[in-house]
């Protein structure tokens, strides 16, 4: 059985989502798993909860026991929680943390057609407030739609050393990037760091400089 369905199985049998596989040098194996997440609805609120210390020996002896049977070659198991850059992949992880900041990195340089002179028509990566956009037309009717989704900024605008910026400055143009989930080779929660806890981007409204 291959270590993909080995892991998957496992983590899944004990009420637990994987989000990730890594082997590292060394021998290490590096799970990383999540509590699986309801989505709110209308009726009531979703408190968020984390993943502990205790989840994750609980995992890791089942993982164990399991890697020994199929023998999986290893040295090290580490099975943690997901840090503040935790991978997308999935439609219902994009979902998940729509409002958040991403970052994605696109399989296919934008384009110049894309670009339309606003950015570089090679650049891959990007950084922005996730938004769910109306699904794209699906290429046959047999097809079913892809959920297409967004990710909108605006450039900061950068200042010379000991210039102060004024207030009542005018932004920098909102830009968007439209992508379906198969042109991205990677996206990931960006790294902010806030001690308040995971929250929801500021939006990034007209009216005030951000």
């Amino acid at each position: 059985m291959a270590l993909k369905e080995i892991v998957e199985q496992t983590v899944a049998g004990l009420g637990y989502d994987l989000v990730e596989i890594e082997r590292s040098a060394g021998g290490l194996l590096r799970i990383t798993i999540d509590l699986p997440w309801l989505a709110p609805s209308a009726d009531h609120s979703v408190e968020e909860q984390f993943v502990t210390v205790e989840d994750c020996e609980k995992v890791t002896r089942q993982l164990q026991f399991a890697l020994e049977v199929d023998q999986v070659e290893y040295r090290r198991l580490e099975v943690s929680s997901p840090g503040i850059d935790r991978p997308l992949r999935h439609t219902q992880d994009f979902e998940r943390f729509v409002g958040h900041t991403i970052d994605v990195t696109l399989k296919q340089p934008l384009g110049a057609a894309v670009a339309s002179g606003q950015v570089n028509a090679n650049r891959k990566k990007f950084r922005g407030v996730l938004e769910r956009v109306d699904a794209v037309a699906a290429a046959a009717p047999v097809t079913p739609a892809e959920p297409s989704w967004q990710i909108v900024w605006r450039d900061e605008i950068v200042a010379k050393p000991g210039q102060k910026i004024s207030k009542k400055r005018t932004l920098p143009p909102l830009q968007a990037l439209g992508f379906v989930i198969s042109e991205l080779k990677e996206a990931r929660l960006a790294p902010i760091v806030s001690f308040k806890g995971r929250a929801a981007a500021q939006p990034l409204d007209e009216s005030e400089p951000i």
